[in-house]
């Protein structure tokens, strides 16, 4: 490998092995067999001894040959599985810079190893600080992170982009709110010539927004990947007013997640299980919905109670509590039937975790909303079939008594809608009564 490139600037047109764009197909094949073979920690620690990452770092100094990158750069993510590797690869600064210029290429395969490899060292505790704060101290990832999430259409790549941005976000809250508060300063970017590229002045959260609508027909868990990073963002002010403060005013974020909610995910015709498939995207993609509604920022979507938009996602919310609450029955009926092996019940254990947490912020979002509701909310959803006795009593069910001021704001809305669902729902339901 290094008698190949090593000529590269001498003689460009002397050697066929990989000097131009082509990889020699004789070389290719020997060099994969090494990828191959790199997943075996002796052969990954025989090519440490070989100081094969310093080869590596000459092949990306001097080869034009993207498919010659790509290799190198995923034998290095092989090699990076096992931890003393890993520790020797991270700490090398010089090595670490080089990888990170990998993510300016402009060859998506080589941006994908590239990315395996950062999330291979992201997830191993020891070096995962190095990493950030190599990171944190180069501006050019943020740009090169940014334009391949809005402007790839390689579902694969943007996939494991997303989980490397997610891993960082929540490794460090301090580099999540550098990259919020970015955008301003001008970077190196992809290029495929010798010069540098401007890129644009990019803002996270569109970029987020696009890489999410490319992966959510074609990739379920990558969908998960981005809704989350979108509820990272949340966890602080600054995230909130990214989301909201954008220049449509957060309508984009808040259209592509109303879509999700009321269109795609745990629509009427799936059986009620679908809630445990779906249960943590859902719970992020409704705690984003929370945070913007409870800005009471006067944005579109919180003017939309005026409109016929308003009751789909009260009638999707009060849909997902009751197919929870058919996969607690479910779950009560299994428990019965067999005694489960431990392990099975610590599974269990984190599904009833998970459930509980979409339980509780659909029930927050779903107080908020209630609050809001019109008589001439409540009359469109009655005559839409999202508000009837049985949909009204599982959101009560759910409601109270956490959320009872909620309830009894609807109830008053309700009674100037339809007298007699509220004098059922209330004997149905006593302490509202007795309140009254």
């Amino acid at each position: 490998l290094p008698q190949v490139v090593a000529p590269a600037e001498a003689e460009p047109a002397a050697s066929p092995g990989g000097l131009g764009t082509e990889l020699d197909e004789e070389m290719e094949n020997d060099i994969c067999k090494v990828w191959d073979m790199s997943m075996d920690e002796d052969v990954a620690l025989f090519l440490q001894e070989f100081n094969a990452p310093d080869i590596f770092m000459g092949v990306f100094a001097k080869s034009k040959c993207p498919r010659l990158t790509e290799i190198c750069v995923g034998i290095l993510g092989n090699m990076a599985c096992f931890q003393d590797i890993c520790m020797s690869i991270s700490k090398d600064e010089n090595l670490g810079q080089a990888l990170l210029q990998r993510l300016c290429d402009s060859d998506s395969p080589t941006l994908l190893e590239t990315s395996r490899l950062l999330l291979t060292c992201l997830s191993q505790p020891e070096v995962a600080n190095v990493w950030v704060e190599r990171i944190r101290e180069n501006p050019s990832v943020y740009d090169c992170v940014c334009f391949i999430m809005s402007s790839s259409t390689n579902v694969e790549l943007l996939v494991k982009v997303g989980e490397v941005v997610d891993k960082l976000f929540d490794l460090d809250e301090e580099l999540m709110l550098n990259w919020i508060k970015n955008g301003t300063c001008q970077s190196v970017g992809p290029s495929v010539d010798d010069s540098p590229e401007e890129l644009p002045d990019f803002k996270i959260v569109p970029c987020i927004l696009e890489a999410a609508k490319q992966v959510r027909s074609d990739n379920p868990e990558g969908l998960d990947v981005y809704m989350h990073i979108l509820q990272l963002l949340t966890t602080v002010d600054e995230g909130i007013q990214a989301i909201v403060q954008a220049p449509d005013g957060g309508k984009e974020t808040w259209s592509l997640l109303y879509d999700l909610v009321c269109h795609e995910l745990c629509q009427p015709d799936d059986p009620p299980i679908i809630v445990q498939e779906q249960k943590t995207v859902l719970a992020s993609i409704l705690s984003v919905l929370s945070a913007m509604f409870a800005s009471q920022t006067e944005q579109e979507y919180t003017k939309m109670r005026k409109s016929k938009l308003y009751m789909p996602l009260i009638g999707s919310l009060i849909r997902i509590l009751q197919y929870m609450e058919g996969c607690g029955k479910r779950s009560d009926d299994n428990s019965k039937e067999s005694e489960q092996q431990e392990t099975e019940r610590a599974d269990v254990n984190e599904e009833d975790f998970h459930l509980k947490i979409l339980k509780d912020i659909c029930c927050e979002l779903l107080s908020n909303m209630l609050q809001e509701l019109t008589k001439e909310n409540t009359l469109e959803g009655l005559h839409q079939g999202h508000l009837n006795e049985q949909t009204c009593s599982c959101a009560f069910q759910n409601l109270l008594p956490l959320y009872f001021a909620s309830v009894e704001s609807f109830l008053e809305v309700l009674r100037e809608a339809d007298q007699t669902l509220a004098d059922n729902l209330e004997k149905c339901f006593p302490s509202l009564k007795v309140h009254a």
